[in-house]
């Protein structure tokens, strides 16, 4: 009777221990996260200097960031630019504390340098905890009103002059791109500093065209430009078509052969990244996954919603830590014909 009753104590006893773990091990774990974050300061890179589009993104999510974070750090942003953002990336990775106490927003082409085999890209892409991204992006093939060239089939029957900021930047690599898949006759003159003065460069006569200026920089920097026709929108990219330009071709539908859908997918991966968000490899579990809980939250939270508004950037597509990290994965899976071509427009053969 004795021992049937203590066996009964002892499973019962059990039970609770069981029952008591399951319901206060998630919060131990949330109390371990803010115990660890509480009273500290949490370094936000910014792969770019003050006052471009990035450094808006990232400064609006670390203004709202802490809220969603268990012990409400202090989020101290700091910009380190360099080498198209892999001075930021290599840092990241091989330099920054492994411990949660510092995440990143690097350039949209930074994650894909390794797979154009870069030499100065010193890290591993698919090792970097990703934490999502407040932004994707839509490019645009854009010509202005007074060139020869007014639609697509121009484009294709004569040359006209494209602006780009180096051989290996992402306008002549979208320039020779849709030269290929297209049959665009684009030529491509380099010099140019960055997007604002190849927007002038437009202005002034010297180019026709811009070969991937972002619709959500572009309507910002040059907002009347598409409602007086001052430069026609040949087609656009990325993931997918953006809601405000219906009447604008989305350049997929106009690549009839599956390889090279194929290749324009892989080559629009940094466009479906955005603003792409990381923290170094080596995190601890509960720590990354408190921060890629924050990051969606706050991408939900009105007030990061209100503030991206007032600053005029679009904080509407986003992507979670984990979709970041698929879309990564996918874009080294592409097949190995698909790299030697991506490979071989970077380096403009």
């Amino acid at each position: 009777m004795f021992r049937r009753d203590l066996l009964h104590f002892t499973a019962a006893l059990t039970m609770t221990w069981v029952a008591t773990g399951a319901v206060f091990a998630p919060s131990a774990r949330a109390d371990a996260v803010s115990d660890f974050y509480k009273g500290k300061e949490l370094r936000l890179v910014i792969s770019t200097t003050v006052g471009t589009g990035y450094d808006a993104y990232a400064r609006a999510v670390g203004r709202h960031l802490a809220r969603h974070l268990p012990g409400n750090p202090s989020i101290v942003p700091q910009n380190m630019p360099g080498a198209g953002g892999l001075a930021a990336a290599n840092h990241l990775y091989a330099v920054a504390p492994k411990d949660g106490t510092v995440i990143g927003m690097i350039q949209n082409t930074v994650p894909f340098e390794p797979l154009f085999e870069n030499k100065a890209a010193l890290f591993d892409p698919l090792r970097f905890n990703w934490l999502g991204t407040p932004a994707t992006e839509v490019g645009l093939f854009i010509v202005y009103h007074t060139s020869k060239v007014r639609t697509l089939r121009d484009a294709q029957s004569q040359e006209f002059i494209a602006g780009t900021t180096g051989t290996a930047s992402t306008p002549a690599f979208y320039g020779r791109l849709f030269n290929q898949l297209l049959g665009l006759k684009t030529r491509l003159v380099g010099g140019y500093p960055g997007q604002l003065e190849l927007l002038l460069a437009m202005e002034k006569g010297e180019i026709d065209a811009m070969t991937s200026p972002f619709w959500s920089s572009l309507k910002v920097q040059r907002p009347t430009w598409q409602r007086n026709q001052t430069v026609q929108l040949l087609f656009q990219y990325g993931a997918a078509p953006h809601p405000d330009l219906k009447q604008v071709p989305f350049a997929s539908d106009l690549v009839t052969n599956s390889v090279d859908k194929t290749l324009l997918a892989a080559a629009g991966a940094p466009l479906a990244a955005g603003r792409p968000i990381a923290a170094p490899p080596g995190l601890p579990a509960d720590r990354l996954a408190a921060l890629r809980a924050a990051m969606t939250a706050t991408f939900k939270d009105p007030q990061f919603i209100a503030d991206c508004d007032k600053q005029g950037v679009e904080c509407t597509d986003t992507r979670s830590g984990s979709e970041l990290e698929t879309l990564i994965k996918d874009a080294y899976a592409a097949p190995d014909n698909i790299k030697r071509r991506l490979i071989a427009i970077q380096l403009g053969q």
